[in-house]
């Protein structure tokens, strides 16, 4: 079956993209600068307002303390999106990279020579901030400095989705269809089954289903559930939050984070004490325990001041190995489980690695 497209078209392949969130969306864009044929489906719209992509900011930031590898693999995945911020950025999303910087406290004085013997060690710009600077954010007790990263940020989730789609619908090799809901699919084969009977096939099938992605090809995948609280600062602070960077490490046990309000968004506040493990995206949850938890953690100070605009409990996906890459589950199927935050962060380059191994000698 997979022969006869080639032959068809060449060296040109016919892929199949099923879910278009950030992975799915990428895939389909590298599939068509690499010149393939792409049909992109998803069971909701293009992009997918429920898909675990799909929020106003992720942050993006390079610097793991006594890690320069992995430091230097993040400076290069930065580059990755700022590659991808100048192909799809357009007049409706502006730019979708905002280097807005990361602050991330630091607890003792080794904490600080770690941070910057490891960036040292790779060139990354990183400067030591006081606290003191920060007042509407806190910090956890003993905190005497903290860190910035002037190159980090936030990527625009949403609009990058957006973006993504726009740039698609533009590229004659693409083909997007939203509303095929996929209830199949043959590790053996390039065939996709659709809820309404009918079928896609091509020569290689992408699958960046998240979370769902276990349900269509029974692979191994750990589901988490993490809360997100977003408020709207006193009007008094508007100005002082738009000025703020990404923080991390803060909050009362050093586990809460916040991302400011950046091109119009709301400050949005979690901790990773909230996360936790679920059995199935409907497990029952007490939602207002766990935005009370986000809301006490401490990320913000005098937080009674601020307005509850919203409160949602995300999930994401994380393979069983602790991988984020795509997994090779058939001779023409591949699927990437991961999403969510860091699934969000790494998708370029998991992009990038599936792509390179999409060719006819690869497949046949």
């Amino acid at each position: 079956m997979t022969g006869g497209l080639r032959q068809a078209h060449g060296d040109r392949l016919r892929v199949v993209v099923v879910g278009a969130g950030i992975t799915g969306l990428l895939a389909a864009v590298r599939c068509t600068q690499a010149g393939h044929r792409v049909v992109l489906v998803d069971r909701g719209a293009i992009p997918h307002p429920g898909s675990t992509s799909f929020d106003q900011h992720r942050a993006l930031r390079a610097l793991t303390v006594g890690d320069p590898a992995g430091t230097g693999a993040a400076m290069r995945l930065h580059r990755r999106w700022r590659e991808l911020d100048a192909l799809l950025s357009d007049r409706l999303s502006g730019a979708l990279y905002r280097r807005v910087g990361v602050l991330t406290a630091l607890l003792g004085p080794a904490a600080e020579a770690g941070a910057l013997d490891t960036a040292e060690a790779v060139r990354l710009a990183i400067r030591i901030a006081d606290p003191a600077d920060f007042p509407h954010i806190g910090f956890p007790e003993g905190t005497a400095a903290a860190v910035f990263e002037p190159q980090a940020g936030v990527l625009l989730a949403d609009r990058f989705l957006h973006a993504a789609g726009r740039w698609l619908r533009r590229q004659p090799l693409a083909e997007l269809r939203p509303g095929r809901t996929v209830v199949d699919v043959r590790p053996d084969g390039g065939r996709v089954r659709l809820a309404d009977g009918t079928a896609e096939s091509g020569d290689a099938v992408l699958v960046a289903a998240g979370p769902w992605t276990a349900r269509l090809l029974g692979l191994p995948v750990v589901l988490h559930r993490q809360s997100m609280v977003y408020l709207r600062p006193p009007a008094g602070l508007v100005n002082r939050w738009a000025a703020t960077p990404v923080a991390g490490g803060i909050g009362t046990d050093g586990r809460a984070w916040l991302l400011p309000s950046v091109a119009g968004t709301l400050l949005k506040v979690s901790t990773d004490a909230v996360r936790h493990e679920v059995s199935d995206l409907a497990d029952p949850s007490n939602q207002a325990r766990w935005t009370a938890r986000v809301l006490s953690s401490g990320a913000i100070r005098d937080i009674e001041r601020y307005d509850v605009v919203r409160a949602r409990q995300c999930h994401y996906a994380t393979q069983a190995d602790g991988g984020t890459g795509f997994v090779r589950v058939g001779p023409a199927v591949w699927a990437r489980p991961a999403s969510g935050g860091d699934g969000f962060r790494t998708a370029p380059l998991a992009v990038d690695a599936v792509a390179s191994q999409l060719s006819p000698a690869a497949i046949s």
